[in-house]
Formats: structure tokens, sequence, C-alpha cells
């Protein structure tokens, strides 16, 4: 059903080159113990992918030991379906898995022949867990949206495993995920934030930005206490570490869009050994293929189908990457997009509708968002912001994200880039005839679900904070702004 996309040869020698340089110093049957470190939500605001506000000595330490990749990008910008493509090695379009979210009664099983990436792993003989940071005990985040009758997981912590048993992991950090959390140790201050320019640079806007980062540093202090505990127990030593996001910001135009902020990610692998260590690297990287990359470290071989591709030891980086949108909760979408390392082509199927479509969570999480509608009302968007803001979007958008990083300049119809949005446009093509085989439409049943669903949470949301449904975004507003003062 999937083509075989990557020179076998190569993912042979990958085999060879890495595992036997994972088991040098080390007896020969000792196999790797390999761990992911996830975080939710996470743009590359670190002070070591250059952020200077924010304080994270723990990930700016484990960066100078790490391979860091500066050009990572997750195949969406919404969790269940990024955790899905993550734990198999697939685009979420071609397993069926791309809408968030799913009910368990619609979940579809995975297609034949296709298999979790533990599977694999236990099948080598590894111990597989995906545990939570803040107690080891309970599982951590999953969010598949497949269904499976194989036990994903044999348990949630590194020792619950048998003696001298290797161990593949995750441990789930669940910020800077929205509600964002003060850091009293190293408060930001949100006069000095610098806004893109795609959003207000207005007290509440840097505020909210400011909370994020400083949630940011809650993550830094987790990520420490795990490698510490790795160093404790006597694993740093043979232990390959991951640390990635499932996704980017938390913020409008970034989460659940596929722009830079959205599906950028920090991404840094540690050797056992430090090889590499400070290296950093520009090459395209989808997340997609920490899958393939972890089973060629354990010395096993990549499935053919797997469209995810190792991008240590001697392999062929990739062109570029794939990503894309399709209903998120209640609202209905589907975006595509392709980038190259430099431009960015967009494909929207739903021109007509505005990419602001009402979202339950976004209103009541995200205070931008309800800053800009009042700005709309009072005709003082900026340029820059009036494009995301408008009641309809271009078919294609085109952007040179080297030139323009907050993409806000719209290439797409400028006849000197016509050639760049025609060879983009038809790798584009070609990957939607052979990736994109999701189901479309949806059943009908369970997006009225969602609907319904998401309806009652507004509600619930409102009440709590003494709000009518109905509230007014003036209103609103000044809710937003008492709270974030308080904060």
């Amino acid at each position: 059903m999937f083509k075989h996309t990557k020179n076998t040869f190569f993912s042979v020698v990958a085999v060879l080159v890495l595992f036997s340089s994972c088991t040098s110093g080390k007896k020969q049957n000792e196999k790797p113990n390999i761990l992911w470190i996830v975080a939710d939500d996470l743009g590359t605001n670190l002070g070591c992918y250059g952020d200077s506000l924010v304080y994270t000595p723990n990930l700016d330490r484990f960066a100078e030991q790490s391979v860091l990749f500066e050009n990572c990008h997750t195949v969406t910008a919404v969790c269940s379906p990024s955790r899905s493509a993550l734990v198999t090695g697939m685009y979420p379009v071609s397993i069926n898995c791309h809408q968030h979210r799913t009910r368990p009664q619609a979940k579809k099983p995975l297609p034949d022949g296709i298999k979790v990436i533990t599977e694999y792993f236990e099948e080598a003989g590894y111990f597989t867990f995906n545990g939570n940071v803040n107690d080891s005990t309970k599982p951590g985040k999953q969010d598949y949206n497949f269904k499976t009758d194989y036990k994903i997981y044999d348990g949630t912590d590194w020792t619950q495993r048998k003696e001298g048993q290797p161990f593949f992991g995750q441990i789930q950090i669940h910020y800077p995920h929205r509600p964002f959390v003060k850091d009293k140790d190293h408060p930001v201050d949100e006069s000095k934030v610098n806004m893109p320019s795609y959003l207000p640079d207005d007290w509440l806007a840097r505020k909210d930005w400011a909370l994020y980062l400083e949630t940011i540093q809650q993550v830094d202090k987790k990520v420490g206490r795990i490698l510490k505990r790795l160093e404790d127990e006597g694993l740093a030593d043979n232990t390959y570490v991951f640390f990635v996001g499932d996704q980017g910001r938390p913020m409008v135009r970034n989460k659940q869009f596929l722009y830079d902020g959205g599906t950028h990610t920090p991404l840094m692998v540690r050797y056992p050994d430090g090889k590499y260590a400070g290296e950093r690297r520009t090459e395209l990287v989808s997340n997609i293929d920490l899958a393939a990359t972890s089973l060629i470290l354990a010395g096993i071989k990549i499935p053919d189908y797997m469209q995810g591709q190792n991008f240590l030891g001697r392999h062929i980086p990739r062109t570029e990457v794939y990503t894309m949108r399709d209903r998120r909760d209640e609202t209905v979408d589907r975006i595509r997009a392709v980038f190259d390392g430099r431009y960015r082509y967009i494909r929207n199927f739903y021109p007509d509708r505005p990419y602001t479509q009402y979202n339950a969570y976004k209103r009541n999480m995200y205070p931008d968002i309800i800053l800009l509608e009042v700005l709309k009302k009072e005709g003082k968007l900026t340029p820059a912001q009036k494009p995301f803001m408008s009641d309809y979007r271009p078919a294609e958008e085109l952007y040179d994200v080297k030139n323009d990083p907050d993409e806000v300049n719209n290439l797409a119809e400028i006849p000197v880039y016509a050639k760049i949005k025609k060879g983009l446009s038809r790798k584009l093509d070609n990957w939607l005839k052979e990736s994109d085989l999701a189901t479309y439409p949806e059943d009908p049943k369970e997006i009225r679900f969602w609907e319904k669903r998401m309806a009652k949470m507004d509600s619930i949301w409102k009440a709590r904070r003494g709000l009518p449904v109905d509230v007014s975004d003036e209103k609103y507003l000044k809710w937003w702004e008492e709270y974030l003062k308080n904060k």
C-alpha cells in the first residue's frame, strides 16, 4: 500500500554504522537505551535557539552536549495527529489519524501492516514505557487517533523493566501548553518582549507571551530533573536522549496552522558517548523521522512502508517537509503545505472560509484572538494583521521564510516567484497523490458530536469565569486584562 521512500542501501549502512558507534566502549551485546522527552506546544523559544529573554540553563547545557537541529518541523500543529505520526513514523493523512480529535468509537485501526514502533522495540527485547514527568507511576500523554488491540507500552517508567533490559521510552511534559504558569524564580519582563508583526504590540499580548516564556522555564526545570536522574542511576552513558516538542507555539496563527510558529519545534539528540556534542545542523527534519532514527539506533531495520527516515549517521537529508491541517475540534478545515528550507507553499482547500472560523478552545484560551477581533471592529489592524483576520483567505500562499520570518508577505501572485511556486506546487501535488490517503469527507456524525461537545465546553469555560455565553468581545477583553494583571 505504501511505497518505500528511502534508499535501502543507506538504511542498512546506517544501521551498521550507528549500532557500531553506540556499542563502542561497551559489551557488544549491550543495546543502547533510547529516551524521548516530549514537551507539549513548544516553539523554538529557548536560549540555545537564540531567545535571550527566556532562562533555560538545563536545555542550553543539554544543547552543548547534543546535536541540535535548527530546522525540525512537525507534520501538523496540533497534538493528536502529530503524536499519532510520532509513534508510527507515518503521515496522519496516510493512516486516517488526521482529525483532532476523534471519539474512541470512531477511531480506525491502523492500515494492514502498519505497526506502532513499540512493537518493533519489544520484539527486539526492549522494555517500552510512556511516563508522566510529575509522577513516574502514571502514564504520560498519548492522544493517538487510532485504535489497536496491541498494548502500546509495557509500563510508565524505566525502573519497571527487567534487570539489564534495554528500554525505549517517552517522558511527557505538559508545559508549555496553556494555561500558562508563572516562574517566580525568573519572571520575564513583558515590556522587553518583541511581538511578531502579525500579533498586536499591546500590553496584554506581550504579557501573554511573557507567561509563555515563563512556562517554558518550567519545562527546563523538569528536563533538568530527568537528566539528573539518568546520571544518578548510571544510565546516561548508555542512553540516547531526544528532546522535542509535539508541535510549535500555542499562539494565534501558530498552533493549528502551518506557518513556522505552528510547526517549528526544537530537536536535540544527545549521544551516550558525547559524539557530535555542540554540533548544530540546518538540514530539514520531520517529526515522523524520530521513529525511523530510533529504530536504527537500536539496530532494528526500518520497515519498508515507513515514511519517516533516519537523520543521524550516514543518511540522505530531506529536501522538503510536508505539513497538514484538518478538523481541529469543531472547526472543519483542510490545508496542506510544503517547505524546502527557504520557501513555504501553502494550499487552502476552503478559501471561502476565514482562518478564524469559530473555535471554542481558541476563543477561551487565547486572549490575543479576542484582542484582534476588537481591533478589527475598531479598524486598527495593521497590514500584517489584516490577512489572518480577513473573512476569506487566498487559495495559495508562498513565503520567503528567510527574508520574511513572520510570513506576512504572500508572494503567491507575484510573477517573479511564479517558477518557485510552480515547483513547490508540483511537489505538493505528487505528495498528495502518494501520501494523502485519508477519508474525505469526514462522517457528519463525528463533526456534529464535536460541535456539540465544544459548545458545551464553551459554556463551561465562560461560566467558570462568571461570563455569559454570548459575552461581547469587548467585555471578554476586559476580563482578560484583569486576569493577566492579577496573574
